[in-house]
C-alpha cells in the first residue's frame, strides 16, 4: 500500500495530466485514487491509530463543509472544497495503512523523491524557457498549474525541506545519501531564487536560521552563511537582485512590487472585516473574490481562515494547532528520557514537522497556505510517528541496575592475620 500512497504523491504534485494535457481528458488521477480506494478496502488490518488529532480533523472538516454549505458563493468555493477533500481522504487512507517505522520512512522518502524530481523537471523546463513574466521580472514556475505559481512553487519547496533535515539525522542512506541530501538543499535553494518569490525567500533563509542555531559550532556557521549570501546575491540577474531588494528597501522596485507587499496586510484587514460581517462561519471557502470583489486571492493565512471559515474554522483549526504540539510535546519528551534514540527517523521527522509547522505559520503572513495539502500530510507522518514511539515504548526494557546484596555488603572484612600484609605473610 505504501508504493500506491507514493504513486499518488507523485500524481498530486506533479500533476503529469497537467504538463501533457492530453492525460487530463484520461482524469488519470481519479481512476487511481478509485483504484486506491480498491485496495484500501481489502487491506488487511487496516485501523485508526488512536489520537486525538483525528477528532482535530473531524472538527475542521465539519467547519469547513458547513461554512461552505451556507455561503451565498458555494458555487465559487465548490472547486476548491472538492480538490481539498481529496487531500483529506489522502489523509484517512495514510493513517490508516502506515503503522510501523518502516512504512513511515518509505513514505518520507518517498516524499522527498516525488519533490526532488518535480524540482528537476521545473528547472529542465526554466532552462529551455518556460518561465512567467511578472513585476518585471522573468520568474521560474513549476511544470504544473494547480500549484505551479512562483509563490506556491516557491512555498512547497520551503515546506519540504523540513523533511531533508529528518533524513540528514537519521542517517538514512549513509554518505551517499547525505551527498544526494545536500544536492537536494542546493537545487532547492537555486529554485527559490530564481522564483523572485520574495516570501519564500524569507523562509528559505528562516529554515536555514533554524538549522544553524541547533547546530554545535552555530556563530561559526553563522558567519560562514553570513560570508556567502552576498556571494549569492550578487550572482543573480540584476532583475532578481532589484526584486528581492525590495524586501528591506520597497522604493528600489516598480509600483506594482509595493502593492503586492501591501496586499498581504489588506488581506488580514479583508479577512477580519468578513469576519466581523459573518461571525459564526465567515463568507464561505473559495468565495474570497467574489465576496470582495477582488481579482487576487487573500494572500494572508489568518485572513483566509477567519475571512472564510469565520469562528467555526478558526476555532478548530486553533484546536488542530494545540494536538500538533501535544503530539510534538509527548515525542520531545520520550526523546530526552531515552536520548539514545533520538537520531531515529519517528523523533527527527517528528521534530522536522514541528519545525514544518512553524514556516506553515510564519508564511501564512504573506500566503493564503489554508488549504494546502501539508497540513494534512505533515498530519499524518507526526500520528504515524507517535504511534511508533508509543509501540517502541511499550515493549521497551531498560538495563537494570545490578542488585547489591544488602547481607553481603554490611558483613565485615575478615581480619589478618598477625605478621600479616596485603601481600602476604611476613618474617
Amino acid at each position: 500500500m505504501r508504493w500506491l500512497l507514493i504513486g499518488y504523491m507523485f500524481l498530486f504534485i506533479e500533476r503529469p495530466f497537467e504538463v501533457w494535457t492530453w492525460l487530463g481528458d484520461m482524469h488519470i488521477e481519479r481512476i487511481y485514487m478509485l483504484f486506491m480506494l480498491g485496495v484500501w478496502v481489502i487491506y488487511p488490518n487496516k485501523r485508526f491509530l488512536p489520537n486525538i488529532q483525528h477528532a482535530a480533523y473531524v472538527a475542521f472538516v465539519t467547519g469547513v463543509l458547513f461554512a461552505w454549505a451556507i455561503s451565498p458563493w458555494s458555487s465559487y468555493g465548490q472547486p476548491v472544497v472538492e480538490d481539498w477533500l481529496k487531500i483529506v481522504v489522502f489523509y484517512v487512507l495514510l493513517v490508516t495503512c502506515i503503522h510501523d517505522e518502516e512504512g513511515l520512512k518509505h513514505i518520507a522518502m518517498g516524499f522527498l523523491a516525488v519533490m526532488a524530481f518535480y524540482l528537476l523537471h521545473s528547472f529542465r523546463e526554466y532552462m529551455a524557457g518556460r518561465h512567467t513574466y511578472r513585476m518585471g521580472i522573468s520568474r521560474m514556475i513549476g511544470v504544473d498549474t494547480t500549484l505551479g505559481d512562483p509563490n506556491s512553487f516557491g512555498a512547497s519547496i520551503v515546506f519540504a525541506l523540513p523533511i531533508v533535515v529528518a533524513l540528514w539525522k537519521a542517517g538514512i542512506g549513509g554518505r551517499l545519501g547525505r551527498l544526494m541530501l545536500l544536492g537536494y538543499v542546493g537545487l532547492s535553494s537555486l529554485c527559490i531564487l530564481l522564483t523572485g518569490s520574495r516570501s519564500s525567500l524569507l523562509g528559505l533563509l528562516l529554515w536555514f536560521t533554524i538549522i544553524i542555531w541547533g547546530t554545535k559550532y552555530r556563530f561559526k556557521a553563522l558567519i560562514g552563511f553570513a560570508l556567502m549570501a552576498p556571494v549569492a546575491f550578487v550572482a543573480l540577474p540584476e532583475s532578481l537582485q532589484t526584486r528581492f531588494e525590495t524586501i528591506i528597501n520597497p522604493e528600489v522596485g516598480p509600483a506594482n512590487a509595493r502593492e503586492s507587499g501591501e496586499g498581504r496586510y489588506q488581506g488580514l484587514v479583508m479577512g477580519f472585516q468578513q469576519w466581523a460581517n459573518n461571525p459564526l462561519t465567515g463568507i464561505g471557502p473559495g468565495a474570497w473574490r467574489p465576496a470582495n470583489n477582488t481579482k487576487i486571492e487573500s494572500h494572508n493565512l489568518y485572513g483566509q481562515l477567519f475571512g472564510e471559515t469565520g469562528s467555526v474554522g478558526g476555532g478548530a483549526f486553533i484546536g488542530l494547532l494545540l494536538c500538533f504540539w501535544i503530539n510534538l510535546r509527548m515525542v520531545r519528551r520520550i526523546r530526552k528520557d531515552v536520548p539514545e534514540w533520538q537520531h531515529d527517523l519517528i523523533f527527527t521527522l517528528s521534530s522536522s514537522i514541528g519545525t514544518a509547522v512553524f514556516l506553515l505559520l510564519f508564511m501564512g503572513n504573506f500566503g493564503h497556505n489554508l488549504f494546502r495539502y501539508t497540513w494534512l500530510w505533515y498530519g499524518g507522518f507526526l500520528i504515524i510517528a507517535r504511534h511508533c514511539v508509543e509501540q517502541r515504548l511499550a515493549v521497551w526494557d531498560p538495563e537494570a541496575e545490578p542488585e547489591v546484596d544488602e547481607e553481603m555488603e554490611m558483613e565485615p572484612e575478615p581480619e589478618l592475620p598477625p605478621g600479616w600484609i596485603l601481600h602476604g605473610p611476613h618474617g
